[in-house]
């Protein structure tokens, strides 16, 4: 009898889902070493996608009972799609830290709200120099992005693609009316001299923290705003403490990992990474485009490690 590649692949994957630890979700300690990446610029190859190669590799360690997940700028209609072909066995990190989200049962385990006073302070910042933002709250476990305007071909495309491709709800509104008790996260896009003023403006509010990094497609400037309790270290943090992880190896490019690194045990950067992720790394290895971060696993010297 023949089975097709897709057949198998199925049975593969079935296979190691029920090998792997069940009920991660749950509260279950695992400990051992978990392996966490970014995604864009990272793990994802400049197309951007998780190649056969990577997907292959990563797929056999976490049938073995390897720990591994990511953590992302992107939000979950984009982060699950694009991760899809891999077996994540561990929740992720979404949108720089506000949520830890188990993709398996497909639900949210944590959320970082922004107080409604810093919400509205964020938003007249914005209003003050004439740039519109994204605004997204979790509500009953759904994420929805709103906006006033789309002023920017930048801004158009963001909502066009998120909305075709990943099916994301946008809802146009003004936003002062729904910066509640349950928004997470304010985001822009463009030149680096427009959306400076706004992050000083924005880091004199002790609530919140703040992302300022540049596209690795586009290169255009993303200014995110989110809570101060919200970043990829907390998350890491989150995930150590949960699951009672002894060692935490992460691996990064952008100027947003760097928080990432401060809570990881090692720290790797991609060869393709920013300088000052390269600086602040312990380890350089082969770049994204070459499948860096699978092929560093596949050899990892922590794999025969308790």
């Amino acid at each position: 009898m023949i089975f097709s590649k897709k057949i198998l692949l199925h049975f593969f994957l079935q296979i190691c889902y029920n090998v792997i630890r069940t009920g991660v979700s749950g509260g279950d300690r695992i400990s051992g070493t978990l392996y966490i990446s970014d995604l864009d610029g990272t793990l994802l190859s400049p197309v951007p996608e998780i190649t056969a190669h990577t997907a292959e590799i990563i797929n056999s360690l976490t049938c073995k009972g390897v720990s591994f997940t990511f953590a992302t700028a992107r939000s979950v209609y984009s982060a699950v799609p694009v991760t899809s072909s891999l077996d994540i066995s561990v929740p992720c990190i979404l949108m720089n830290g506000v949520s830890i989200y188990d993709i398996r049962n497909s639900r949210y385990i944590n959320n970082e709200f922004i107080a409604p006073g810093d919400s509205a302070e964020i938003l007249r910042i914005f209003r003050r120099y004439g740039i519109h933002c994204f605004m997204y709250r979790i509500d009953k476990g759904i994420l929805t992005c709103y906006y006033s305007e789309l002023t920017t071909k930048v801004m158009q495309s963001f909502a066009e693609v998120r909305k075709h491709e990943y099916k994301k709800p946008f809802v146009q509104c003004d936003l002062p009316d729904f910066a509640d008790e349950y928004t997470v996260y304010f985001t822009t896009t463009g030149p680096y001299d427009e959306l400076l003023p706004v992050k000083l403006e924005a880091e004199k509010i002790p609530g919140v923290n703040i992302a300022f990094y540049l596209d690795v497609y586009n290169g255009a400037w993303y200014l995110e705003i989110f809570s101060h309790r919200a970043s990829k270290a907390n998350g890491i943090r989150f995930l150590r403490e949960k699951y009672g992880f002894g060692r935490v190896v992460a691996f990064g490019d952008n100027l947003n990992d760097l928080p990432m690194f401060e809570a990881a045990d090692v720290r790797i950067a991609v060869g393709n990474a920013r300088e000052e992720v390269k600086a602040a790394a312990d380890i350089v290895i082969g770049s994204n485009d070459n499948d860096g971060v699978a092929e560093w696993l596949k050899d990892s010297p922590y794999l025969s490690l308790p």
